[in-house]
């Protein structure tokens, strides 16, 4: 049975995607315009946006709460209203207790967590008077549990599971869907510096696809590639003791 209700006419969708410069974002934009779909696209790279086609351009940072406000009345302006909003902003860096570096760790915080709610405060508004509508927030399966080398990303990511879990039951009585997305390894920018194999690493091409079937589907979660994400969901079901030692069997950290 469906979570949230299903999308199957994309033609006739009005989407807002932040964070879509690059990455899982930018590969979503695509396929949404191909597909007929309005689309409008935020991020600080404005020359990407701006090379993204037949998208309503809208470049902010998402540490600027104002900009996304702003952004949300032009988005208003311009399309009437919106169906489906899109959180893809995020940044990444590897970290380990060893070598803490709290300037980077509050980075993510503000970009990953504090920049999502910067923006639902921006987006909240508009669906509460529309009375329908979809959230979806990007986070991780870096989030689910933790793992080496996610010192800063993985809370911020868990965070994000956290926050969609309670936006779902609050919202979805009144009529607005919400769902997350936890992909595995996507080759974007943000993992190309990862100096360690990334096992079924996907284009992002493929996680957009993934996330468009999902929708399509009316599901909450959608995570990917499941021949490498459904290992992870049973390593969740372990008690603490079993994960830790299969965590360091398999990353040899």
């Amino acid at each position: 049975m469906a979570c949230n209700p299903v999308i199957r006419d994309w033609a006739a969708q009005r989407v807002w995607i932040v964070g879509a410069s690059s990455g899982i974002g930018a590969a979503l934009a695509r396929e949404l315009l191909a597909r007929g779909a309005r689309v409008a696209v935020s991020g600080r790279n404005a020359s990407a946006l701006a090379a993204l086609r037949g998208a309503l351009a809208l470049p902010l940072d998402v540490r600027d709460g104002p900009a996304l406000l702003a952004a949300a009345q032009r988005l208003r302006g311009e399309f009437g209203g919106v169906d489906l909003l899109v959180y893809c902003a995020g940044t990444y860096a590897p970290q380990r207790a060893s070598d803490f570096d709290l300037d980077a760790a509050l980075e993510h915080d503000e970009v990953n967590y504090r920049g999502a709610l910067r923006w639902l405060k921006a987006v909240l508004p508009l669906l509460l008077a529309q009375g329908r509508g979809h959230l979806s927030v990007v986070s991780s399966v870096a989030g689910w549990r933790g793992l080496p080398r996610a010192l800063a990303y993985g809370p911020t990511k868990a965070a994000l599971i956290n926050l969609a879990q309670i936006l779902y039951l609050d919202l979805r009585p009144l009529g607005i869907g919400v769902s997350v997305v936890n992909p595995g390894f996507v080759d974007t920018p943000l993992t190309a510096g990862n100096d360690f194999a990334m096992p079924a690493l996907l284009r992002p091409e493929q996680a957009a696809a993934r996330m468009l079937r999902g929708w399509e589907l009316g599901r909450f979660e959608m995570h990917f590639p499941r021949r490498f994400t459904l290992w992870l969901r049973l390593m969740r079901l372990l008690p603490d003791r079993w994960y830790f030692a299969a965590v360091r069997r398999f990353t040899g950290l």
